[in-house]
């Protein structure tokens, strides 16, 4: 082992404990043999099954196209020891100690990669027919609720509710999504941009009602806060996720608003020893100018090899990507790299109504963000526009026949 490879304590690192198994957790471990770690590796993962990727869940798994999402990752061969079914409950992190039902686990340097959990609906627990959708289990609950094409009401028009949504109507199901805003994406996307898609929900024969909050569920009913009842075979709820950190409260890791582990820019947590990645996780953005919490499945794949170059011994740059994300949802390709809150000026390239069309985002007429619906060549050079910093032209941009790299002030 690497002199480098060292503790903040000065002694080397000989086990390094990953506690989650989602695609945080399994690329953190894969990284780790990557990059020469040579001592333990173990991963805990509270799920009985094999480690497996969650995009699918909501495609390919729930519709019966798959029977699952495992990684194709060689464990033993990696060297990677990994314990399934083992949750944690708690961290001691001046012992370096994990507790969990089947003992403790000792670390030299551990790794929180614990993800998200979904959100629940108040009042619902115990009524029948009541599902979420973030685990396996999850989507094979769901599978033959679609199946017997069920009334299905949605709670929740997000990017899960969409993706939900879709799949119930390719099943042949009745939908209807019920949103407390005044549109779809309303927490992600601006009004103007995001009011569009309302009309993909009608176009694929599903029933979007905004303004609609969910008083209460019923057996085979969702009462609205109006009075309205809705029939309801099943009932999804894709309200929302928040990091999956309750099990760190007393191990003094500092936790942000949301419950997030409060990382720094190489990842690392405020007790020594300890880094947290992916979904559970904020970061301070140095391109951003503020601290981001990213819950997608790319933030999940690139943190890890910080983490990793940091426990082998390497200085890696500080972690800053631009972050990114894709849906697909009544048969578009939606794909969205960066952040548009501090933007200073929307430039939009075709037109919304269409099947194809993207929103830039500006700031100082550096581009920042970048949604781009059925226009997947926007979305790559954007992305590698977004990480240069390349100064763009606006007037340039709102032209969908030119390629965003050829829209530079440069050539203008």
């Amino acid at each position: 082992m690497s002199e480098q490879t060292q503790q903040r304590g000065g002694s080397p690192v000989r086990r390094v404990v990953v506690v989650g198994a989602g695609m945080a957790g399994v690329q953190t471990a894969v990284a780790l043999r990557e990059q020469g770690f040579t001592g333990d590796v173990t991963l805990l993962g509270a799920e009985p099954h094999q480690p497996y990727d969650r995009p699918p869940l909501s495609k390919a798994v729930l519709l019966g196209n798959a029977e699952g999402s495992a990684f194709d990752v060689d464990f033993e061969a990696l060297g990677i020891d990994l314990r399934l079914g083992r949750e944690v409950s708690g961290l001691r992190p001046a012992d370096h100690e994990l507790d969990t039902a089947d003992g403790t686990v000792p670390y030299d340097v551990l790794v929180v990669a614990t993800g998200a959990e979904p959100i629940t609906l108040p009042g619902v627990e115990g009524v029948p027919g009541v599902h979420l959708l973030r685990t396996l289990d999850d989507a094979e609950r769901l599978r033959p609720v679609l199946a017997r094409q069920h009334d299905i009401v949605v709670v929740g028009a997000g990017w899960i509710g969409a993706e939900f949504a879709t799949a119930a109507r390719e099943a042949g199901c009745a939908v209807t999504v019920v949103e407390a805003a005044d549109r779809p994406l309303a927490g992600a996307l601006p009004a103007e941009v995001a009011a569009p898609m309302a009309a993909w929900y009608a176009d694929s024969g599903a029933t979007l009602r905004t303004h609609a909050r969910v008083e209460r569920v019923e057996p085979g009913t969702v009462v609205l806060d109006d009075g309205t009842r809705v029939a309801a075979g099943a009932v999804v709820v894709g309200i929302g996720a928040r990091p999956a950190t309750a099990w760190l409260k007393g191990s003094g890791i500092e936790l942000g608003a949301h419950g997030e582990v409060v990382a720094d820019d190489h990842l690392r947590t405020s007790v020594p020893d300890v880094y947290a990645v992916g979904d559970c996780a904020s970061f301070p953005s140095g391109r951003y100018g503020r601290r981001l919490l990213v819950h997608h499945w790319d933030n999940a794949l690139q943190g890890p090899r910080t983490v990793a170059a940091n426990i082998v011994g390497e200085t890696p740059e500080p972690y800053d990507p631009v972050p990114y994300f894709w849906s697909e949802q009544f048969g578009r390709f939606v794909q969205y790299a960066g952040d548009h809150a501090s933007a200073d000026t929307m430039v939009r390239r075709g037109d919304p109504a269409g099947i194809a069309w993207s929103v830039c985002w500006l700031r100082e007429a550096r581009l920042v963000a970048l949604l781009a619906v059925g226009r997947p060549r926007d979305l790559a050079q954007g992305r590698r526009l977004i990480e240069s910093g390349t100064p763009m032209d606006p007037l340039l941009l709102e032209d969908p026949a030119r390629p965003l790299k050829a829209a530079t002030a440069a050539t203008a």
